[in-house]
């Protein structure tokens, strides 16, 4: 490739992977052996958190009365759209049966796990969305079952605003608990709740490595790294806007990468004159995030043509990917490999991180490459069944013998033999595996 870059990342995203695993498992470890007690004790220490855990519905009615009524309904319309396009992923999969040889009826089945923990960040910044997104997908998927685990506030408890999230989109408990001690809390099915089936949502470092841990005897939705988005743009594009998109997701933490990738030298330096404007421009904690993330994490880069900011963006394999640039459906065909796409000047990141429909729990540090993001299909077990009249079993068990002893695995054989003998006695078979 001819690319050129006009900004390159000194640094990736990586956290001290050693000690992170080595805290983490001593805190598992501990709240296993230790239940209740211990992920309390924990509660103390990390969240600095001594009251309800699982929140009554008195607790609940008394967050839900200090959410604005427009914030309300803000969370209904979000909840809604996530509502309706997780129900059409869902009608994506059916059940099916299919007479593979005559007399011979195989079938798949989609049944959804029966407990689902749900992760909802809550430190930095409060996740409303993830609330939405991972509790409504779980209920819609038809998870019996579904906890909201988020961190409390040192004597104020979680942000009422997703206790309302969470109550609104289905959640039958909610759990006052950050962390691993959160995630362990769900995994080994303390304070009363049933062990969790699967776990989901983002989280901090600490949070990933124990979903990571845990993986196995629960399952997780994906290990997540640091939010990453890239930006392809053409000359057709607006350079504020550009800009503005890039710095929108910069805010996320100081180790977010935002790339830029467009076939206009003009383009690109007009949106690097801009970003550190509008950086300034924020808040202090989102100023000090984006400013990190832009200076140590973000890449400008210059590509011949299209084709190769494409191949560019395939290799990056980005999160969320951002289309800036003329002929749409061209690039809704060519691109392969990302989280969520959002095409043309009128969508952007913060549409689908929020409200527009699409799942903002998705595949980052190049993960995209061979997953999606969270859909009602995670939580779903897609399982297959057989059925057989005894004529139908005849060709199968005949093939299944021979294949079997050229394997060297007698005993399946052996199941094979039996019932070929036993429902037809009156017929010879060669059943050996050699001509």
């Amino acid at each position: 490739m001819s690319r050129e870059y006009l900004k390159k990342a000194t640094l990736t995203p990586k956290s001290d992977a050693g000690e992170t695993k080595k805290i983490v498992r001593a805190i598992l470890d501990e709240i296993e052996a230790g239940g209740d007690d211990a992920a309390l004790a924990y509660a103390r220490k990390f969240d600095n958190y001594e009251s309800e855990i699982l929140l009554s519905q008195d607790a609940i009615d008394a967050a839900i009365a200090q959410v604005p009524e427009k914030l309300k309904r803000d969370i209904d319309f979000a909840h809604a759209n996530v509502k309706r396009f997780a129900e059409a992923q869902r009608d994506t999969v059916a059940n099916f049966e299919i007479e593979v040889v005559p007399g011979l009826i195989a079938g798949q089945k989609a049944i959804p796990v029966h407990a689902a923990g749900c992760y909802v960040p809550g430190g930095r910044y409060s996740h409303i969305a993830s609330a939405i997104m991972t509790v409504t997908t779980a209920k819609v998927a038809g998870c019996k079952h579904i906890v909201a685990c988020s961190p409390p506030r040192p004597d104020v408890g979680i942000a009422p605003a997703i206790v309302y999230a969470a109550h609104v989109c289905g959640a039958d408990k909610i759990m006052a608990m950050g962390g691993v001690q959160g995630v362990a809390a769900m995994t080994f099915g303390l304070f009363g709740l049933p062990k969790a089936n699967i776990l989901v949502g983002p989280g901090n470092q600490f949070v990933a490595e124990a979903k990571r841990m845990l993986f196995g005897r629960v399952g997780i939705d994906m290990i997540a790294g640091p939010t990453d988005s890239l930006i392809l743009a053409d000359a057709s594009a607006d350079p504020m806007v550009v800009a503005v998109d890039l710095v929108g997701q910069a805010e996320h933490g100081y180790n977010s990468p935002v790339w830029l990738v467009t076939d206009d030298r003009a383009l690109a330096e007009k949106v690097m004159e801009l970003v550190p404007g509008l950086i300034d421009d924020l808040p202090d904690v989102n100023r000090e995030n984006a400013t990190a993330a832009w200076r140590d994490y973000a890449e400008v880069i210059v590509c011949a043509d299209r084709e190769e900011m494409a191949a560019t963006s395939d290799e990056y394999a980005p999160e969320h990917l951002t289309v800036q640039a003329e002929d749409l459906d061209w690039w809704l065909e060519r691109l392969s490999c990302y989280g969520s796409l959002f095409l043309g000047e009128e969508t952007t990141v913060a549409f689908g991180d929020k409200a527009s429909g699409t799942n903002h729990v998705l595949p980052t540090s190049g993960a995209a490459n061979y997953t999606g993001g969270l859909s009602v299909h995670k939580y779903m077990k897609i399982v297959t069944w057989q059925r057989s009249t005894r004529e139908g079993s005849k060709p199968v068990a005949l093939a299944t013998a021979r294949i079997s002893r050229l394997e060297g695995m007698e005993g399946h054989a052996r199941t094979a033999d039996i019932r070929l003998r036993k429902y037809f006695p009156d017929q010879e078979f060669d059943l050996t595996g050699n001509d």
